[in-house]
């Protein structure tokens, strides 16, 4: 992929949050993980939550995210198989105003490459609304690498080239 080092890095503000019943601020290791790497690259976390696998809960956070100015991206794990308590898809659906489809299409191909034909029980997806992305990943350790590592760095590293979502960001909002 590559990266015009001539141009200069810009920081991005993100939140991160964890949808899952069980997990716990100690047990959080995919959201450990996406931390990690968006720290690492020099972006800020802004907010960071675990929340119950609830539609309602998900998208009213959500929603509270995309009307924070400080935050730019919100990047949620878990919560986006096909079990019954899998609503992270739903919820993110009620708060986008435009899905960006091939973001899931993007991630369900790469995800082929580790774990075959079990991607497609995957529900991945992304979306904007108000000027904020939105990105629903699954909820292992190595979906989220896969997801920052393969995507995420890129798309939001201004210096990629031929282009990326943070030299979107400040027309995201045009009518």
């Amino acid at each position: 992929m590559p990266i015009d080092e001539r141009l200069p890095f810009v920081p991005v503000r993100i939140a991160v949050a964890t949808i899952s019943d069980t997990r716990t601020p100690e047990t959080d290791t995919s959201g450990d993980t996406l931390v990690a790497r968006l720290t690492g690259a020099g972006h800020s976390l802004a907010d960071r939550a675990i929340l119950k696998d609830d539609a309602t809960t998900i998208a009213t956070r959500f929603q509270q995210w995309i009307d924070d100015p400080e935050i730019e991206i919100v990047i949620s794990t878990g919560g986006t198989g096909l079990t019954g308590r899998d609503v992270t898809p739903e919820a993110l659906a009620r708060v986008i105003e435009k899905e960006i489809p091939g973001f899931g299409e993007l991630f369900r191909w790469i995800s082929f490459q580790s774990i075959g034909t079990s991607t497609v029980q995957s529900r991945t997806m992304a979306g904007v609304a108000n000027g904020t992305y939105l990105f629903a990943l699954p909820g292992s350790t190595g979906a989220v690498r896969d997801a920052w590592d393969q995507i995420l760095a890129f798309q939001l590293d201004a210096r990629h080239r031929p282009c990326n979502f943070v030299e979107l960001l400040p027309r995201l909002r045009e009518r």
